[in-house]
């Protein structure tokens, strides 16, 4: 019984060589998150402003939503209640 067939000539493509397909990376993590950090900490005292981070936006009621790596919105409540957003509605 053959359980592995191992061929030393043939090898694995390089993440170069797959297709050009757009995939997440580690900075789309860093940033966000680091903005967040800043947002927070450069306006503790302010409750007006919300950054939402991979969370979809409605922008239309019969459109899909867009999923940004992160956006801020400003004069909305930073938190709105203990059962935080899912997704952010422009029209709310």
């Amino acid at each position: 019984m053959k359980i592995l067939s191992y061929d030393p000539t043939s090898r694995l493509p390089t993440a170069e060589e797959l297709d050009d397909t757009p995939v997440d990376n580690e900075l789309q993590n860093l940033i966000p998150n680091a903005a967040d950090d800043i947002l927070s900490w450069i306006w503790a005292q302010r409750d007006d402003w919300f950054w939402g981070i991979n969370m979809g936006i409605y922008y239309h009621p019969e459109k899909p939503a867009l999923v940004p790596d992160g956006f801020l919105s400003i004069g909305v409540q930073r938190i709105k209640s203990t059962e935080l957003r899912l997704s952010y509605v422009l029209w709310e």
